[in-house]
């Protein structure tokens, strides 16, 4: 069964960080493309970076110089670095995989993890 699995939520102190991550599992030979979104209480859910297939990464304003979006292809596993956390990054994170390859199956698209909530707070 392929899954797509979040962790490394939790609370963390303002100018804290957090380092989420997102495993792919169920034969996967590798993951393609990814991307994190988030959402708060009360507002829609925000892409807040994405990875492409070669490596380029790009970061909503807002997370700019703060966030780091990165990948362990020997791992099938996708990275979110998050430093000088905020109050306002408060939310739950959701990991969505945009391409991957199974052996078994070949290429799939748009899988969701189950989220993984980060609080900043004093």
């Amino acid at each position: 069964q392929v899954q797509v699995v979040e962790s490394g939520g939790g609370l963390v102190q303002p100018g804290g960080s957090q380092r989420l991550s997102c495993a792919a599992s169920g034969s996967i030979f590798t993951i393609n493309a990814a991307n994190w979104y988030r959402q708060a209480p009360g507002k829609q859910r925000e892409l807040v970076a994405t990875i492409s297939s070669g490596d380029s990464t790009n970061y909503t304003a807002s997370v700019k110089g703060r966030f780091t979006i990165s990948r362990d292809n020997a791992k099938n596993t996708v990275y979110l670095q998050m430093n000088s956390l905020k109050p306002e990054d408060t939310a739950v994170y959701y990991c969505n995989v945009d391409s991957m390859y199974n052996i078994e199956i070949g290429w799939l698209f748009d899988y969701w993890g189950q989220g993984t909530q980060v609080t900043v707070s004093s």
